[in-house]
């Protein structure tokens, strides 16, 4: 600022950093990327699960979400799973030990027609098994799921629907991007 008179500077950043979102072709399901995902699929109505009290590591199904969610969830609206593993940002565990999305629940959200699904920790899968995290991608990236991953502050969130928008970076040919997430109001 003092010597030219404003401020700027180069950011350099993984595509997963932070709160992201998940292009298809970050598994190889399509070529769809980032930049392709239209902005009308980046808001949703969605369903906020509380699931504080899953342990470490768990793996997270159906049988655990609210009876609201699994009797009211209509097609197209998303799911985010409150885990409150967002506060562990910083730790070992964020990335270790995180709770992740089961198969069954990944096939419960396809069967169901989940639009979006949204988590707190920096995957819906173990980032330590690339076995499990290729097929978990795979089943909901493959299903036109949206995955945004990273998630903060649901615990501020008093209602169980909410109008969420998740918006990404529009990298071009980008496999995931990060994304401002937001929820605009609360039902």
């Amino acid at each position: 600022l003092d010597k030219d008179g404003w401020n700027a500077r180069n950011l350099q950043i993984y595509s997963h950093a932070g709160t992201h979102m998940d292009a298809p072709r970050h598994f190889g399901v399509s070529e769809t990327s980032i930049d392709e995902i239209p902005l009308e699929s980046c808001r949703v109505k969605a369903w906020v699960a509380n699931l504080e009290n899953v342990p470490a590591g768990s793996l997270i199904g159906p049988h655990q979400l609210n009876t609201s969610i699994l009797k009211n969830l209509q097609p197209g609206e998303g799911l985010l799973l409150h885990t409150g593993w967002s506060k562990k940002i910083g730790t070992d565990a964020y990335r270790n030990e995180l709770p992740r999305v089961s198969e069954s629940l990944a096939r419960w959200c396809v069967a169901r027609q989940v639009s979006l699904l949204g988590v707190e920790p920096p995957s819906v899968a173990d980032v330590n098994n690339l076995e499990e995290v290729t097929r978990i991608h795979q089943i909901l990236l493959g299903s036109g799921i949206i995955i945004v991953e990273g998630l903060t502050n649901l615990e501020s969130l008093s209602s169980k629907l909410v109008d969420f928008w998740a918006i990404p970076l529009k990298v071009s040919r980008g496999d995931g991007a990060p994304c401002r997430a937001f929820v605009l109001s609360e039902s």
